[in-house]
């Protein structure tokens, strides 16, 4: 301030001019830097040209985010729509099954015979998980969707039809196939899929069944253990108070079993469980990589004047001591 008036000679008014020129100077010379800051956040959640990648990935926590990024936004409703009505939906057949579950856990720990009771409660509650499996596959279904339709409709960049394929191999197994055209695959990955998880639900169950007839077995085992221990103590000491009678029948096999061979049996089941997840990752990783491979033979020349060609042949040669013999074999040949 002071030499401020020192510059213009006293006068207060110049004095001001002159400061508020300066602070105005000052205020553009930062707004440039806050407007990048600015510009820099709303790139990093929604920018002109973000990457497929990205789309992608943002589309798995922002159901419709594919859809806004690409400015389809007459999708949402169907999305949101498809969606949520199937996750209600799972979850209300969700809310029948578990009690009816319940009980019949209650009804099979007790007694494996078949009563009448029984055969209602299982059927019920089979009606509502088959009801809440299907409910839960189409919200699923729905959701990789389109998280795939966005990446099908993506225009933004220049990205090669090989990165699209391995992309949506990557979000679900066989749409790289779908979108390389190549159909007859399709089948094969679904049905490798559908069998390893076939797979994996039957030794878990089996896994789940012998794991609760082992402990119940090895339950009974103690508790007749500590029966006849008590028996033989009861002969020094009279007054020695008697432990829980095991009951007659310890699980679904009424004792058939030892508990080392139900214990066995649950091992398999766990070991075959285990190796059946490892191969269904080996399938996943396995179709994209058949996908990425077949995007990049679509590119290649395949005519005429490059082709390579494989076929029977049979010729015929003289072997010594047997004379001409038929010879059956390839041949293998290449243009170019």
């Amino acid at each position: 301030d002071s030499l401020l008036l020192q510059l213009t000679g006293g006068d207060s008014l110049l004095r001001d001019t002159l400061l508020l020129d300066s602070l105005r100077r000052d205020s553009l010379a930062l707004a440039p830097a806050d407007t990048a800051r600015t510009e820099k956040k709303r790139n990093w959640f929604m920018s002109d040209s973000m990457s497929l990648s990205r789309v992608c990935w943002m589309s798995i926590p922002i159901p419709g985010y594919g859809q806004i990024y690409n400015k389809q936004y007459w999708k949402l409703p169907i999305l949101y729509g498809t969606f949520g009505t199937s996750l209600a939906l799972y979850f209300h057949e969700n809310k029948k099954f578990k009690p009816l579950k319940r009980r019949f856990e209650e009804i099979t720990s007790q007694e494996m015979s078949r009563t009448e009771e029984l055969d209602a409660v299982q059927s019920e509650m089979i009606r509502h998980n088959t009801r809440r499996q299907i409910y839960l596959f189409a919200a699923i279904g729905s959701y990789i969707y389109f998280i795939g339709d966005a990446a099908v409709n993506y225009a933004t960049n220049d990205v090669s039809s090989v990165k699209k394929a391995t992309t949506l191999a990557t979000i679900c197994p066989a749409a790289g196939q779908i979108y390389n055209k190549s159909y007859w695959k399709v089948p094969i990955v679904l049905g490798g899929f559908a069998s390893m998880i076939y797979i994996i639900d039957w030794n878990t169950r089996g896994y789940q069944r012998f794991k609760k007839a082992y402990r119940l077995r090895y339950d009974y085992d103690q508790k007749v253990a500590a029966h006849n221990q008590w028996k033989e103590d009861v002969k020094n000491d009279p007054d020695l108070p008697e432990p829980e009678n095991p009951a007659s029948s310890t699980d679904e096999f009424k004792g058939r079993y030892s508990a080392d061979f139900l214990k066995n049996l649950k091992n398999n089941y766990r070991r075959n469980r285990d190796l059946s997840i490892i191969a269904t990752a080996g399938l996943y990783i396995l179709q994209i990589v058949d996908a990425h491979v077949d995007a990049h033979l679509k590119d290649f020349d395949v005519s005429d004047d490059l082709s390579m060609r494989i076929e029977p042949a049979v010729d015929y040669a003289f072997i010594a001591g047997t004379g001409v013999r038929p010879v059956v074999g390839f041949n293998f040949s290449i243009n170019f």
